[in-house]
């Protein structure tokens, strides 16, 4: 449909498909974005003879991430519910999956890129999870991140809410592969690794490579989203934060 947020190319006869986040410039995951994608995996599950897909944002820059006004506590819970049931979809595909990055992938954008097996990203872009800056933490992040760039560097996005440069993030492991044009990037490494093996086969590998990440996965982010909703939203700073940046004013944190 014109008015979806998201926009599907195929490509390589149908074997690869180049899935922009198509809500420029931001591409910011709203419910309605995290609906769409979802849709697109359960889609890409029940296609035989698909064997990747490249998420990308359209315009210059991946994702700002998720949308703030939905982190307010009358919709966040319907929010993240729906955001983590797109993982599931993801990871129900038995699909490999890649991200292409430009500019700035922020917040869920980066959740959402560095799930995928394969993450590219042009030199200019920047990589960050600026949530607790908002008072909130980014629960996907909190159990994905280790298992990607070891601890260490987990902790520093997660805690200090910087950004990473694409070269600093290259060298945590964070991204796997920096090109001028990731798209191409990633549509040749699709090209040159994995079109020529069996879609059915490469999914059952997918499928043997992370079962035991995505048990221990799921187990662990549903009782983060616990904890989010019954504890972090509890606080009073965890309002504050959100409510200061939608006032576009420093927030008044009282430290509880």
């Amino acid at each position: 449909m014109s008015d979806s947020p998201v926009r599907i190319e195929a490509l390589e006869g149908g074997a690869f498909w180049r899935v922009l986040l198509a809500r420029p410039k931001a591409n910011v995951i709203d419910s309605a974005m995290s609906a769409a994608l979802t849709e697109v995996f359960e889609r890409a599950r029940a296609d035989r003879d698909l064997k990747a897909i490249c998420l990308e944002g359209e315009g210059p820059h991946f994702s700002f991430g998720a949308s703030v006004e939905e982190h307010l506590p009358g919709s966040v819970a319907a929010m993240l519910h729906g955001f983590h049931g797109l993982f599931r979809a993801i990871a129900a595909s038995d699909l490999f999956v890649m991200a292409a990055v430009r500019g700035q992938c922020l917040g869920g954008g980066l959740e959402l890129a560095a799930f995928a097996h394969r993450l590219f990203a042009s030199p200019g872009a920047q990589l960050g999870q600026p949530e607790i800056r908002l008072g909130v933490f980014a629960p996907v992040a909190s159990v994905l991140l280790a298992e990607r760039t070891g601890r260490g560097a987990a902790e520093d996005l997660c805690l200090s809410g910087r950004s990473l440069g694409a070269e600093e993030a290259r060298a945590c492991g964070l991204v796997d592969e920096l090109a001028e044009d990731p798209g191409a990037a990633a549509l040749a490494y699709a090209q040159a690794h994995l079109c020529q093996h069996s879609a059915s086969s490469l999914r059952h590998a997918v499928h043997a490579v992370r079962r035991g990440f995505n048990e221990r996965f799921f187990g662990e982010l549903d009782a983060i989203e616990r904890y989010y909703l019954e504890d972090l939203m509890s606080t009073r700073d965890a309002e504050e934060g959100i409510r200061s940046f939608l006032d576009k004013r420093k927030p008044d944190w009282s430290n509880q």
